[in-house]
């Protein structure tokens, strides 16, 4: 009785002496509002009851009629433990017969209707074991609800699981490489071009960590509704571009073809760039890793209706059908092939999904099935065109080198992190620039008055004060108030961002900084200085 018929399990099945009886009983019942249905025997009474029923009322003759009894029983025996089906007994005697007696002792939730018996008792005593059968089901539907809610624990315990073994797995790839390359290069760093071909392999795989660090962060955000967009009036070309240059060397790695068919006029939404083109190139990202092998990538941009439409196809793995639904998901992945590297977290699509629709657009992914590939589409609303201002997209960090004034530039590091501190102090020295290294706030302070720095490379997450309060504090006082703050933090949230030029900082970089926009920012402010003297002199 766990599978109940549309409309059965209310009904009040009749099993009595006469059919005029059950006839006349039944109208009466369904006059005042219940629903009813009449048995003819024990074997209709059986199929009756496995399609679902509120109560049983049977007369007190019919259960000595055979299998009466024993259909009643055996349905009982089998109902859910939520259930507790009411029969009702119509007798002339109580309890006093055998039948009764036997029905009572068995059947369990049994109530007794002695003859003669009124219509308002009899209507009051099956609406009171209605109500109670509406609680049973009511007590079913809270279980069945529990039950799917430990299966989905269950299931989010089992994927969480997976996931770190596989984040463990991931981590292991890049750093073992970058193990094995500082232990040749302790062992012997003479030889200049193994030198380089090492460096360039702990850059790449350094850069692949980060990816990683970046994917988490934006899954935690995306968890949490912490994404903020800048949208404005774009030419979506302008981010696809972007996305396929960020994208090369993944592709050009795995012996990919890219096709790529964009129309010659602009495709104008209202998007925030730097999203869209994350949106893109984890698409293409996707594409490359779990593409052929020399196989190919198409990659298309039309505008369809009054929507700008970009199409990422490969031919690579495909999706199994048993994983599609679910690709949307945090920590989804499908097929992983073990020759494969750096496939990645499964938090992509996720991603890409709840960014596209936060700038009201749509994405679909489309899979025949193993070794059939993969097609994602990406579907964003045309806004009126732009001016060139709009589309435009400018790069204000770019700066090179200038000459040295007399003095160098004074640089203040604050990281409880030594060994960061000290490699942000190596770029400092090869920049020819004066450094101090602090590891709290109270020690820079104490630095700060004696060194005045010109620029402040400070950590968020010091222990006691913080960044931000040292910020603050630096720029209350006279000495430091032009001094130049830069964030290099672990928070790069949009409102770790905010908080930060709110306390004062100009810039603000995510850990692990990237250098070398990190030495033209350093390289502009020195240049700043040295134009400064130049004009005060």
């Amino acid at each position: 009785m766990n599978a109940l018929a549309p409309g059965a399990s209310m009904r009040v099945l009749l099993l009595l002496l006469t059919t005029r009886d059950a006839d006349i009983t039944c109208a009466i019942l369904e006059d005042n509002g219940l629903t009813c249905h009449v048995c003819r025997d024990a074997t209709d009474l059986r199929e009756q009851l496995a399609l679902g029923a509120g109560a049983i009322l049977v007369g007190e003759e019919l259960l000595k009629v055979d299998g009466v009894h024993a259909a009643i029983a055996q349905t009982l025996e089998v109902q859910g433990a939520w259930s507790d089906l009411p029969v009702l007994i119509l007798t002339g005697r109580g309890a006093d017969s055998l039948a009764v007696g036997d029905a009572v002792a068995v059947l369990g939730n049994v109530t007794l209707l002695e003859r003669p018996l009124r219509v308002s008792a009899l209507l009051s005593a099956l609406r009171t074991s209605l109500r109670a059968r509406t609680r049973q089901y009511e007590i079913r539907d809270h279980l069945d609800a529990l039950e799917r809610a430990r299966d989905a624990e269950a299931d989010a315990v089992r994927r969480k699981n997976e996931f770190l073994a596989m984040l463990a797995h991931e981590l292991r790839n890049p750093l073992a490489p970058i193990r094995n390359a500082l232990h040749v290069l302790a062992m012997d760093d003479g030889d200049a071009q193994r030198r380089q071909a090492l460096h360039a392999t702990m850059s790449r795989q350094v850069d692949h960590m980060v990816r990683l660090m970046d994917d988490l962060m934006e899954a935690s955000r995306v968890s949490r509704g912490r994404i903020e967009l800048r949208r404005r009036a774009i030419d979506l070309r302008h981010a696809l571009r972007s996305a396929l240059e960020l994208s090369a060397p993944l592709v050009e790695a795995g012996g990919v073809t890219l096709h790529v068919d964009m129309p010659d006029h602009p495709l104008t939404v209202d998007a925030d760039p730097v999203r869209l083109t994350q949106v893109f190139g984890n698409l293409l990202n996707n594409a490359a890793k779990y593409g052929r092998a020399g196989g190919r990538i198409w990659v298309r941009a039309s505008t369809v209706g009054d929507c700008a439409l970009v199409e990422v196809e490969d031919d690579g793995i495909g999706i199994d059908p048993s994983v599609l639904p679910h690709v949307f998901e945090l920590f989804t992945q499908g097929r992983r092939d073990r020759n494969r590297l750096q496939d990645g977290l499964g938090i992509g699509l996720a991603l890409v999904k709840q960014l596209v629709e936060l700038q009201d657009g749509q994405v679909e992914v489309g899979s025949e099935g193993p070794d059939k590939g993969t097609r994602v589409v990406v579907r964003l609303p045309c806004i009126a065109e732009a001016t060139d201002a709009l589309e435009a997209q400018q790069d204000v960090l770019s700066a090179s080198p200038r000459p040295l004034g007399r003095d160098a530039m004074r640089v203040l590091v604050v990281d409880d992190n030594e060994d960061a501190a000290r490699t942000l102090a190596l770029l400092l020295e090869l920049l020819g620039m004066d450094f101090r290294i602090a590891a709290d706030a109270p020690r820079a302070l104490a630095i700060a008055a004696d060194f005045e720095p010109h620029v402040c490379l400070l950590d968020i997450g010091l222990p006691g004060m913080n960044g931000y309060e040292l910020a603050r504090r630096l720029h209350a006082d006279p000495r430091h108030a032009n001094a130049v703050l830069i964030a290099i933090t672990g928070w790069g949230g949009a409102q770790d961002q905010q908080q930060a030029y709110a306390a004062g900082f100009a810039d603000h970089f995510r850990k692990p900084a990237d250098i070398t926009r990190l030495s033209a920012v350093l390289e502009a402010t020195r240049s700043n200085l040295v134009r400064r003297a130049s004009t005060a002199a």
